[in-house]
Parts: structure tokens; sequence; C-alpha cells
């Protein structure tokens, strides 16, 4: 389900090779594929200094790519759950550690069910109830599937395919992307530019923002729109550049809100820049604003999601610090 693209040299891996009578995993970085060789990582998945290792494809039994380092799955939990709680949907229930949403059809993101509970990795979906919920709302079955944490449902939805029933669909493989902020400089007030922009960041959105963003290149309908300002538990920021008259030319989406353990997370979305200033900088400008801003109101950390295929955004956001921690899919049912 996860990271089924050809491998490449700095991926991260685990292999299981013969040794002797024996078979014994070996992790670490791919710095060539013909031969197989492999550097052992250091300690927490980082790349090492330690003595390559060549592996004749003959004795390779598997070959799997891990995320680029190592992750904790209560800290999946912990960025999942912050991420939920920035889009709530209009209506939620929790059902056996499912946090269960409906909101606005178009965005999976407030209309789906999402495992944050401990024991929803190990138990059975409780399908039944989630499917109920939906029913009573004439919406469609959707899951949210974390790598690791969703294993249940990953399970569920591969058996139900295999089996040729069910009618699952799959969506795209989306990286949650993330980055310490402890430490950061949160003195510089945001204002004029020196590109010539200035930031501003509202509680609110004024029109020209809501007129700007699109979802996947399409208009919002207005429940959606709706569903962007309301409230939630924690703290919003609706960041905008300006030009020199005062046009609005990218804009973007900020919430702070709280995972379990207590820390407090930035989540920027909805990033949009006016196609005639694209590729001028102006994405990186306005992450690294927000980044500014949630470092000032408290953010210890902050996550983002990216299309897996979305070199060009991928590129972007590691420019401004941020690391693949996992991946997750959204699941339809029927």
């Amino acid at each position: 389900m996860f990271r089924a693209e050809p491998l490449s040299p700095g991926d991260r891996v685990v292999v299981r090779r013969r040794f002797g009578n024996h078979a014994t995993d070996v992790i670490g970085h791919i710095e060539a594929l013909d031969p197989l060789v492999i550097r052992p990582q250091k300690v927490g998945g980082l790349p090492s200094e330690a003595e390559a290792l060549t592996i004749p494809a003959e004795d390779i039994l598997v070959l799997r790519r891990l995320s680029p380092r190592r992750i904790r799955n209560s800290d999946i939990r912990a960025v999942e759950t912050a991420y939920a709680r920035a889009f709530p949907g209009q209506e939620r229930m929790l059902i056996d550690g499912w946090l269960t949403r409906s909101g606005s059809s178009i965005a999976e993101r407030s209309n789906s069910a999402t495992p944050i509970g401990h024991s929803a990795g190990f138990q059975p979906v409780p399908l039944a109830e989630i499917t109920a919920f939906y029913a009573e709302r004439g919406m469609p079955v959707q899951l949210l599937i974390p790598e690791r944490i969703g294993k249940p449902a990953a399970d569920l939805v591969a058996r139900e395919q295999g089996a040729g029933g069910a009618g699952w669909e799959l969506g795209p493989e989306i990286i949650t992307m993330t980055r310490e902020l402890a430490g950061e400089d949160a003195e510089t007030e945001p204002g004029a530019l020196a590109s010539g922009f200035t930031f501003r960041i509202d509680s609110q959105p004024s029109d020209d923002w809501l007129s700007m963003y699109h979802f996947r290149g399409q208009p919002l309908p207005p429940e959606a729109l709706a569903e962007l300002r309301d409230g939630i538990e924690g703290e919003m920021g609706f960041g905008s550049l300006l030009d020199t008259q005062g046009n609005v030319v990218a804009v973007t989406r900020g919430t702070i809100t709280e995972s379990d353990d207590g820390r407090a997370w930035l989540g920027y979305s909805a990033v949009e820049v006016a196609p005639e200033y694209r590729r001028r900088g102006l994405g990186t400008l306005l992450g690294g604003r927000m980044l500014e801003w949630g470092t000032r109101r408290g953010a210890d950390a902050a996550y983002l999601q990216v299309l897996a295929t979305n070199d060009a955004g991928i590129g972007l956001y590691d420019k401004l610090g941020f690391t693949e921690h996992h991946r997750h899919r959204y699941a339809r049912l029927g």
C-alpha cells in the first residue's frame, strides 16, 4: 500500500538476505542498485559512515523501502491527531479509537474516519459502526489509513480488494512531512519583505483569500469554504502575501492544535499562488513566514501533507527544513 515506487540511491531500506544457513536483515541506505550496495544506518535511521555492504542478487530474499528515518508509532499518532483536530468537520464521533467526522464531501480530510486511539492499531476496524455513522448522514464511508497505526484498515482493504468484493477505492499516497520548531528565531516580525511583498495573517480569511483558494485545482463550494474558517480546538491563522499594490497574490491556512502528548503542532495547508506569480519563490516565502508565526504562537513542531508524486512540492518543503515522517492514504467504500 505504501512506497511502491522504484528504488533509488539514497533510499533507506531493509534487506533480508541469505547469510550462510541463516537469513539476516540489513537496514541502511542504498549506495548503488546493480549490484545492490547498502551502507548500514546510524541509530535513528540516519546515514552513517559505516562500511558499505554489497549484496548479490541471488542472496536477496526481501527488499523493502522504509521511511527516511526511524519513526515511532506514537509519533505518527500524534501528528495524525493534531491534523484531525485541525479539520474537525461539522459532526464527529469517536468510535473504538476512530475519530469519525462528516463535513463537505469534496474534502476527505474533514470527511473521514482516522485511527487516533491506541487500540485502533491492534483491533479490527469497527466498520459496521463507522458505516452507520455515514449512512445516517447520506455519505460514503471514507477511512484515512496511516501506515503502521492503520494496519488493521490496510489489511481489511487489501483482503477485500483481493477477494474482488466490497468496492474499496484507494486514493493516492500522501506524504506527511514534519520539522521541529524549538529553538527557531521567533523574534522576526512579519511585515515588509525584501522581495517587495508584504505578509499578513488574519484570524479569519478575507474575501480575497477565499476567492483565491482552490482545492486540487477546483473552486470550493460555499459549505467547504465555511469549514475552512470554522472554529477548531486550537488557533487558526490565514496567511496572505500582498504585492506593492495591496493585491493578494498567495495564501495559506495555518492551524495550531495539540496532540494527546501535549505537543503543539503547526499545520499549514491550502497553499495557493496566483498563476502570474508562480515560479518566483513565493511558496517558500509564504511557508517561511508561517513557520515564524507558528513559532511565535508556541508551536513545538510543524507538519504538512503533499502528494507523493508532487516532486516540486516535496522539493519546496525540503528547502524549508521538512523531512518525510510517514505516509497515509484514503480509502472510500463503494
